[in-house]
């Protein structure tokens, strides 16, 4: 029995050592380490047995054998010992033929956007006319995908010219991609700048209530209001009545993804040149000033006034005075103590008006 052992590989000194080590040098972690591993059970055969290995290791008297041969064929080499490719050598071909291709693009051509799932039965009764072979669903779809992919038939997205413009047609229940605006690290400085808005779900008895709840990230100023639905028309609905009663120009809000805060709700933005923010995906922590209002209004007035949920027109009146204290009244840690009212007219009128004083005294003397 022929013995190997690792050290027996780098008698001759330090260079032949070097050679097996950068034989091995530019193989992963994983590589080197399986190959080590293999050295160390072919050790432990030639010193303690087959059965040993067995019990220790799992591998068989033929493994070991294996690996020596390769060892023995390499010159020495360790990289031999690496772990191949479990991959099969021989893989099932394809048996789609030029009849199949040619079928799927002219039934294709002729029935634009048909499914996979519509073109089998034809192309089976196809088949079995002219003694072809039966493909498969999953390979009529990857036909289809192939014969998209090289323009040989027309993709679901198609181009056209009206009165010289040109644009997208748009197969019915395909939506096109529209591109939405992230703050990124946009911190605003003057109230206005952005405003969080988002919205709330109430269950009373299975019946649902939804309130839109805004708030001016820099003096907290705050407005909320209740549906019955929830909507990209109700938050059109709400966005009017917060521009309304805001002491201030809006000129950027964040919102989350909501199909409300879509279509009539952007549309509306839009057109009052509103900039338009929308949180990444599953990141509630990006909206925290509206997060954080939405848990107080809850605490201090919703759940006091559930019944009323049912007719928004008697809930809404109620919490219209609840906004009132909380804009003129209520202090805020974050305001130094101040209602947010109080903040704006002493930060942002009382101060600038101030100034205008003295620099026109200035200039007078």
């Amino acid at each position: 029995m022929q013995q190997i052992y690792l050290e027996s590989y780098f008698k001759s000194g330090y260079r032949r050592l070097m050679k097996y080590i950068s034989n091995i040098a530019h193989m992963s972690e994983k590589d080197q380490q399986t190959i080590f591993d293999r050295i160390k059970i072919i050790e432990f055969f030639d010193k303690f047995g087959a059965e040993a290995v067995d019990q220790a290791f799992k591998k068989k008297r033929s493994t070991i054998f294996l690996w020596k041969q390769k060892l023995n064929q390499s010159g020495g080499k360790l990289s031999s010992l690496k772990q191949l490719s479990k991959a099969p050598k021989t893989r099932s071909k394809r048996v789609v033929s030029l009849e199949h291709l040619a079928f799927i693009e002219q039934y294709r051509s002729k029935h634009p956007g048909v499914s996979k799932l519509t073109i089998k039965p034809a192309l089976d009764a196809y088949c079995e006319d002219l003694n072809l072979p039966i493909i498969s669903e999953s390979a009529i779809g990857r036909i289809i995908k192939e014969l998209k992919d090289k323009g040989r038939i027309p993709n679901y997205r198609l181009t056209t010219t009206i009165n010289g413009k040109t644009g997208e047609l748009h197969y019915r229940g395909e939506k096109p991609r529209e591109k939405k605006l992230r703050i990124g690290k946009y911190k605003p400085d003057n109230p206005g700048d952005l405003v969080q808005i988002d919205a709330i779900e109430i269950f009373i008895n299975s019946i649902r209530r939804y309130i839109i709840t805004a708030i001016d990230v820099k003096t907290k100023f705050a407005f909320a209001y209740s549906y019955k639905t929830l909507s990209s028309n109700t938050a059109r609905d709400f966005m009017q009545k917060l521009i309304e009663v805001a002491p201030f120009d809006i000129r950027r809000i964040q919102t989350d993804n909501g199909k409300e805060f879509h279509k009539y709700f952007r549309e509306y933005v839009k057109g009052q040149k509103i900039i338009h923010f929308f949180n990444y995906p599953r990141q509630p922590k990006m909206n925290k000033y509206v997060e954080r209002f939405n848990r107080t209004i809850q605490e201090q007035h919703i759940s006091w006034h559930m019944n009323d949920l049912y007719e928004p027109n008697q809930f809404n009146p109620k919490m219209m005075q609840y906004l009132v204290w909380y804009n003129t009244e209520k202090p805020h840690v974050s305001l130094k103590k101040q209602s947010p009212l109080q903040y704006f007219l002493d930060h942002y009128i009382l101060d600038k008006q101030q100034s205008n004083m003295l620099w026109t005294t200035t200039k007078t003397c």
